[in-house]
């Protein structure tokens, strides 16, 4: 059976440049729903069953709800034609787990560090973890059901958050809404980059 090439001869087809980002932030926070929800396959996913074993140690205050954790990663993918492989790598949110994060961390273009108003303390790990690493990020405020609304300029103020670093409002379960969180991302990381 005669088949034809898949590109033309003396061509070669080039690859397209990968970019790896990081959803990290606090447990309950949103990752895996926000990796989930933009990528154009189906995720990978480390989450587990929470147990009693996590009693006095996963903190559930304001995430009752809570059944699952992620225990290494998520990761998801996104394709921008024949040019850009976008890598989306979810980090665990407890402190148990983040020895993960130095490894999943490298080579990463920016991150995103996902806020929950519920308990907005648990995003100053990650925020400290990407200002001390040098990585550019954002901090995505989830906008979660039942929780109060707060202004983005209210946010940045109770996180210390520097006037140049973006503080934006999100669903993470609208893929709308999340890609507008990459974009963000993606400018911010670029604008730094060249003002280096």
């Amino acid at each position: 059976m005669a088949s034809a090439p898949s590109s033309a001869p003396g061509t070669r087809r080039r690859m397209p440049t990968a970019i790896k980002i990081l959803v990290a932030g606090g447990f309950g926070a949103g990752k895996t729903t926000l990796v989930g929800t933009v990528s154009e396959t189906k995720p990978l996913r480390t989450e587990e069953v929470l147990t009693d074993r996590g009693i006095g140690v996963d903190h559930l205050d304001g995430v009752e709800a809570k059944r699952t954790t992620t225990v290494a990663m998520d990761f998801g993918r996104i394709t921008f034609g024949d040019e850009f492989v976008l890598y989306l790598f979810g980090t665990p949110g407890q402190e148990r787990f983040w020895f993960m994060w130095d490894e999943v961390a490298l080579g990463a273009l920016g991150a995103v560090v996902l806020a929950d108003t519920r308990r907005l303390a648990d995003c100053f790990p990650a925020i400290d973890y990407f200002e001390r690493r040098g990585t550019p990020f954002i901090v995505a405020v989830n906008c979660f059901e039942g929780a109060q609304r707060y202004d983005v300029h209210d946010v940045r103020q109770a996180l210390q958050i520097p006037g140049e670093i973006p503080v934006v409002l999100c669903d993470a379960r609208s893929k709308e809404s999340s890609k507008e969180v990459l974009i963000t991302l993606v400018q911010h990381a670029m604008r730094q980059r060249a003002a280096r």
